[in-house]
């Protein structure tokens, strides 16, 4: 296919945390918001005056540093941040927003505060417990939450106004990127697709560390495009698959399954669009910080949800994201040490193939696995392991036939 007009802008912005974008929003007054977990809903970081900046460490090397102030049994994308941090790469930031969500991420948060990584005297850190659960007395701890740790000290210490009108305004942003990227991920249901799971990613990838209303208009160009692209004449992917799992905030990851011929047709991962790109509905008749909390738990996934409803979801919505976007196996991936992707993995490899009947690769990988040979022999023998079965089912279809 030819190449889309914008992808190597949009890839520019993800060479680095403080990309050009974020550059002319901090020269024009704004604060730079950093967060940690998608537990903290995007609307509450983007209130005028402010851009939110999701956490990642592109191009990283060596974790030597955040290793020595961590431990060597902790998660490779804590370590990455921290190393990040210390090397100066989040100096721009005004503060960071985390959650009590992940105990090896605030660790790293924790770290990035204590060793007073960031130059500015007036950064600041603030932390929020957030529910386990997904129940009405969960929502009402998790708005109080919102309100003390979150809203408060961005007035406080920032002079952010955080009135309904401002709340409703930051969810009208977001949700015109949201509608762009729904509607461009859409034509990945196709049967020969005219966008990649890789361009895809990309695009959403940078709605999460780019201000959002300066991305717009080029999302909008490429949803066009779109509209007009010939896709290749012979679809070169041999299977499409779901890809699920803990945080993929590096595309080279999707780009590498691709080239072994699994295209991504679904990205159900932390930094993907499903959940977290849909539009939040609200209304008249409800304190509009509520509705805010209120979608974000209904739209979690994150296996720190424990409750059996929870748990049941998560399996019924990747089964349903299979059956809608036409996937032939589903591949579950984690970053290595992610206590809670590591127990949702290992179930998941047995439950999803067994009781519902989709092949499953499960991938324990590196943070950065730009040069990781055996990820690419594993992925390269799940494709013909499902390519093997799709023979097998047609030969017995036929026969029965």
């Amino acid at each position: 296919m030819k190449d889309l007009k914008h992808l190597y802008y949009f890839e520019k912005l993800l060479e680095d945390s403080y990309n050009d974008l974020a550059r002319v929003a901090k020269d024009e007054g704004r604060h730079a918001i950093g967060h940690v977990c998608f537990q903290i809903p995007e609307p509450l970081l983007n209130l005028p005056g402010c851009f939110s900046v999701r956490l990642r460490a592109p191009r990283t090397g060596s974790i030597e540093m955040g290793t020595y102030y961590m431990s060597s049994t902790l998660c490779e994308a804590c370590r990455a941040f921290l190393e990040r941090a210390l090397e100066g790469g989040f100096n721009f930031l005004d503060c960071i927003i985390a959650p009590d969500a992940c105990a090896q991420m605030n660790r790293c948060v924790e770290n990035i505060e204590h060793l007073k990584t960031n130059p500015n005297p007036d950064f600041f850190v603030t932390y929020s417990d957030v529910p386990m659960k997904s129940d009405e007395t969960a929502l009402k701890h998790y708005v109080k939450q919102m309100r003390i740790h979150v809203l408060e000290p961005l007035h406080e210490k920032l002079g952010v106004d955080i009135s309904d009108e401002a709340l409703r305004a930051a969810v009208e942003q977001q949700n015109k990127v949201s509608e762009l990227l729904t509607a461009i991920g859409d034509y990945r249901k196709c049967d020969n697709p005219v966008i990649t799971g890789y361009e895809f990613a990309v695009l959403c990838l940078a709605s999460y560390c780019s201000p959002k209303d300066m991305i717009i208009d080029k999302l909008q160009d490429t949803l066009e495009e779109l509209k007009t692209r010939e896709p290749d004449e012979k679809n070169k992917y041999r299977i499409r698959v779901v890809m699920v799992g803990s945080e993929i905030d590096d595309p080279e990851f999707i780009r590498l399954a691709e080239e072994c011929g699994a295209l991504v047709v679904a990205d159900r991962y932390c930094f993907g669009s499903l959940p977290g790109r849909q539009v939040i509905e609200l209304n008249d008749d409800e304190d509009v910080l509520t509705q805010i909390c209120r979608t974000y738990l209904q739209w979690g996934k994150c296996p720190r949800f424990f409750n059996q409803e929870k748990i049941m979801e998560r399996r019924e919505y990747v089964d349903y994201l299979a059956k809608e976007y036409k996937a032939d196996g589903l591949i579950y991936e984690q970053i290595k040490f992610c206590d809670y992707w590591g127990y949702e993995r290992a179930a998941a490899f047995h439950i999803m193939e067994e009781e519902y009947g989709y092949p499953v690769l499960s991938v324990d990988r590196p943070y950065s696995v730009r040069s990781s040979g055996q990820l690419r022999t594993r992925i390269q023998a799940f494709v013909e392991r499902v390519e093997h079965k799709q023979l097998i089912n047609n030969r017995n279809e036929g026969g029965a036939n």
